[in-house]
């Protein structure tokens, strides 16, 4: 699916002194994620807000990972332990985060990922980057720790309770965004889906569900803000560690890191404008050049993860409070002068 169809306003059914709200979550890796999580807990200080009661958790790759452990019910103050591994911790969390990806993918498959969609994209009908992440060999990851992790989440073949955690994955032959989860999708177990938006292209293979190969939802948008346009929310908030508009200069591999970064910041620049432009109050929070600089430039070197979590602790509270001021100016209407007879 390419966008999500019309829905009823949640404004229609929401007390006036309640705002409707989203909460979007992008890729980001290993070290994307903690810096999410950190960034989650400065929003709970500062709003009072559980982003459990958003009213659609739209999550994309590592973004999933937590839009699903949110939509079953585990708490930022849950996340944030099990991330600083705390003896307080759920120990399937615990076992979770102590156990991520290889800080470098194993030797890939002779073979390329997607041949179909680089032709899609040579074609025009897919996105340039999308096109390339086909040319690359198909990946050879072990993803069962996100399976293992989906079914602590969610009973066998089921999805977890929040009635709106939509998690983004791309289809691997076509380039067609698919949102599982999402009522115009046709059903998937959790253990599927969250594999599938969590599939980086030449790390781990695609995954198969009803017929179809699904990889990164990275691939298209670094967090599908979009999909929330017609949904009429009041406010949504984006955590986009993927996305910076204040980069600062990058240096050996965080070159090739920032290029991709600048891809993304333009895509979520145009749909945060989108969201916007149909009266929703935008939050955007994401890194930079400081937490950049601690990242470094491999997002998914897991030793770095606990010194980008303590970092982004103390960082993401500054940014929120700018995202929130920001919203807050962006949110005030302009008086024309012809309008008051000044």
């Amino acid at each position: 699916m390419t966008a999500p169809s019309p829905r009823p306003s949640p404004r229609e059914n929401t007390p006036p002194t309640t705002p409707s709200r989203g909460l979007v979550l992008g890729c980001g890796g290993t070290l994307g994620a903690a810096w999410t999580v950190a960034a989650l807990h400065a929003l709970r200080q500062a709003t009072d807000w559980d982003p459990r009661e958003a009213d659609v958790l739209v999550g994309t790759s590592a973004g999933a990972e937590v839009a699903a452990l949110l939509g079953s019910g585990v708490g930022v103050e849950g996340l944030l332990a099990a991330q600083l591994g705390r003896p307080d911790a759920r120990p399937e969390l615990l076992r979770h985060f102590a156990t991520p990806p290889r800080a470098l993918p194993p030797r890939p498959a002779a073979f390329l990922g997607s041949p179909r969609l680089a032709r899609h994209a040579l074609r025009g009908t897919a996105p340039v980057v999308a096109g390339l992440s086909g040319l690359l060999p198909q990946g050879r990851g072990d993803n069962r720790r996100l399976a293992a992790l989906a079914d602590s989440l969610a009973p066998a073949g089921r999805w977890v309770r929040h009635p709106a955690t939509w998690l983004v994955a791309t289809d691997f032959d076509t380039g067609r965004r698919t949102v599982f989860g999402h009522p115009d999708t046709r059903p998937a177990a959790l253990r599927d889906a969250l594999r599938a938006s969590w599939a980086v292209p030449g790390w781990f293979p695609p995954v198969r569900i009803g017929g179809r190969r699904y990889a990164d939802g990275g691939i298209l948008s670094t967090a599908s803000a979009d999909l929330l346009v017609p949904s009429g929310l009041d406010e949504v908030y984006v955590v986009a560690p993927m996305s910076s508009r204040s980069p600062g200069p990058r240096r050996g591999l965080g070159r090739a890191e920032g290029l991709l970064r600048r891809v993304m910041t333009r895509t979520l620049d145009a749909e945060c404008a989108a969201l916007r432009a149909t009266g929703t109050r935008v939050v955007r929070i994401e890194p930079d050049a400081a937490d950049l600089e601690v990242m470094g430039g491999n997002f998914m070197d897991h030793r770095r993860r606990l010194t980008v979590l303590e970092s982004a602790l103390r960082t993401t509270r500054a940014h929120v409070r700018e995202a929130l001021g920001e919203a807050a100016r962006a949110a005030v209407p302009t008086v024309d002068a012809r309008t008051t007879g000044a």
